[in-house]
């Protein structure tokens, strides 16, 4: 019986009909390609067609699916960037509240209406709105 190598295995694993290189075995809770590598372990399926056909992932960066398909495994749609920027891309909710632009009032997220408190934003007009409606329902003997 010949064994065969892991890039066989690997390629066995993958549709190339496509535009999207498509993973079609076993994939992690993230829905992300894994794939039982040369010494054992599991990885990405993304992250091993990247080593294995462009290079080495940089330092401190990942890799974002610019598809937005998680089970690809095209270079071409792979591109490291930092966490940051990758989780913004998304559509999870960092992602989704660092793209809104108002408040839930709809006060303008700018500078000027805008505080930062614990890596959160917050509306200063609703801030002071809150402020004023909690000082008029205080009793007359506790206002300063």
């Amino acid at each position: 019986m010949v064994k065969r190598t892991v890039e066989d295995r690997f390629w066995s694993k993958v549709d190339v009909s496509g535009d999207c290189w498509e993973w079609t075995a076993g994939t992690t809770r993230g829905e992300y390609g894994k794939f039982m590598d040369g010494d054992r372990r599991t990885v990405r399926a993304h992250r091993w067609a990247w080593n294995h056909l462009v290079g080495p992932i940089p330092e401190g960066l990942t890799l974002d699916h610019l598809c937005r398909n998680g089970l690809c495994v095209n270079p071409d749609h792979l591109e490291p960037v930092d966490i940051q920027t990758n989780t913004l891309r998304g559509y999870g909710p960092s992602a989704q509240n660092a793209a809104k632009t108002h408040c839930p009032k709809g006060h303008l997220f700018d500078d000027a209406n805008t505080y930062h408190v614990a890596d959160r934003r917050s509306c200063r007009e609703c801030r002071r709105r809150q402020s004023r409606a909690w000082k008029a329902k205080r009793p007359r003997s506790e206002r300063s």
